[in-house]
């Protein structure tokens, strides 16, 4: 499960990221990719998950915790969003640098270590960060290496997802296999369904290496996070779409996370 990422600093640059673009922005801007969401509820939350997780990192939880009560600290309006949100970066970060980040930790997904909650933090406000360019009609990009290491991260930990994603538990079929190839770089993810659950199939694994899919989606590694995650349509034209349509249509419809 180790990368050669800094997750930990990706986190930094993507928090200033958002909040670079929501500084000087209109708090009541709706955010479509979030629907019902204005730019103060997006940071709100993004802000929220931060703490959130720093408290589970700072208490090494090794089990489910039965609380999700934190003390936010929220702002006293909509102008103290960007500095509130800075601040819990800021927190994760000192968390980050004092933490044995490999030392065993209760997750709700794949890694059981401190370290899978840096990158879930990672991705969390990676994603939203694009939700507030996108609402404010920036185009956004994204590091290809930290998409990649997303498309892998989302596909990896979704199987362990239906505790708040219900409809995951639905993704069932007899070995049918949906494939998501990265075409600005290395990488490709096989995902096969039982009869029953799903999981990625390890890299290196013969069905991994080059079986054809039943269905397969080529992309740029961003573009395909964006689609994993709900932010673009397969049928944008920038994805090459083959194979079994019905199956896509039944991923696509049960994997948002």
């Amino acid at each position: 499960m180790t990368t050669t990422l800094d997750h930990g600093g990706a986190v930094a640059a993507e928090t200033a990221r958002f909040v670079a673009a929501v500084r000087d922005a209109d708090p009541a801007t709706a955010v479509p990719t979030c629907p019902g969401w204005t730019l103060t509820d997006l940071v709100r939350h993004a802000g929220s998950v931060q703490r959130w997780f720093t408290v589970l990192l700072r208490q090494r939880v090794q089990e489910p915790p039965r609380s999700r009560e934190v003390d936010l600290r929220l702002p006293d309006g909509p102008d103290g969003y960007p500095d509130w949100l800075a601040e819990a970066a800021a927190e994760a970060g000192a968390e980050f640098a004092a933490a044995d980040l490999d030392a065993p930790m209760w997750a709700w997904g794949a890694d059981q270590h401190a370290r899978f909650w840096v990158r879930r933090m990672l991705f969390e406000t990676l994603v939203h960060r694009v939700d507030a360019e996108l609402a404010l009609g920036h185009r956004p990009e994204i590091d290809p290496a930290l998409a990649a290491d997303g498309v892998a991260e989302f596909l990896v930990n979704l199987p362990f997802a239906a505790l708040f994603a219900p409809r995951t538990a639905e993704l069932r079929a007899a070995g049918r296999t949906v494939r998501f190839t990265r075409t600005d770089g290395a990488g490709d993810w096989l995902v096969r369904l039982r009869p029953d659950g799903f999981g990625l199939v390890p890299q290196g694994a013969d069905a991994a290496a080059g079986t054809p899919a039943d269905a397969t989606v080529r992309g740029t590694a961003a573009d395909l996070l964006l689609l994993l995650y709900g932010r673009l349509d397969r049928s944008d034209d920038r994805f090459d779409v083959q194979g079994d349509e019905q199956l896509l249509a039944h991923w696509f419809a049960h994997s948002a996370f």
